[in-house]
């Protein structure tokens, strides 16, 4: 049973070692035509959002070791391909709008940010107040 033990975890050992060897992408493009607002609600915006959803994100430490790394850098993909705050002054006005309402509704409904996010980011977590500020911000065309 003890050989059998020490050859699972040396299996598992060599295992690890080897998926650090596929690649995966943190780059992060250019920033385009990024938000303007107002300083306040930047201030939020980059504490709480910029990580998934700008060309600025701040990779982590655990993002170079994978399985994790896979997680980050799928969810910063897909939170870039949803809302990308660096390419929003390329959007139509109609997109905006929808893009604000979605935003709100997430916020609104606990879903950003995300709880997985906040396990190693407490200070990304949103305010009462803040909440406020972003919402005052949705509601204006």
């Amino acid at each position: 049973m003890t050989k059998k033990f020490w050859r699972c975890g040396l299996g598992l050992l060599v295992l690890f070692a080897l998926i650090q060897l596929i690649p995966v992408d943190r780059s992060n493009p250019p920033v385009t035509a990024e938000l303007s607002a107002s300083n306040q609600l930047m201030t939020i915006f980059r504490r709480s959002c910029y990580d998934c959803h700008s060309n600025e994100t701040v990779w982590p430490w655990y993002s170079r070791i994978a399985p994790l790394s896979w997680l980050v850098a799928y969810d910063t993909w897909e939170g870039r391909e949803h809302l990308n705050f660096s390419t929003w002054g390329e959007l139509s006005p109609r997109k905006r709008l929808k893009l604000k309402k979605e935003l709100w509704e997430e916020v609104a409904d606990g879903g950003m940010p995300p709880w997985l996010y906040l396990l190693n980011h407490l200070e990304a977590d949103l305010t009462s107040a803040e909440r406020l500020v972003i919402h005052d911000w949705t509601a204006t065309p």
